[in-house]
């Protein structure tokens, strides 16, 4: 199974982009949608497949925070 990610914005250069996922800088390609600086996206396979509300994002983030804190 695959998860999709969420992430900010915090470089663009062309189609691709630097996003913070949970303080790791990844790049990823925007080809398929359209951001800006600073937008919350999500990410699968090394895309951005949709732009999220912040709030939807750190909803998100929270989930897989706790599940890591499960983990262990």
């Amino acid at each position: 199974m695959c998860v999709a990610v969420p992430g900010k914005i915090i470089e663009i250069n062309g189609n691709k982009a630097k996003v913070d996922i949970m303080k790791n800088v990844c790049d990823v390609n925007i080809a398929l949608v359209n951001v800006k600086l600073g937008d919350y996206v999500l990410i699968h396979a090394g895309c951005v497949i949709d732009v999220l509300e912040k709030e939807t994002a750190e909803e998100i983030l929270d989930i897989f925070a706790d599940l890591e804190e499960d983990a262990f």
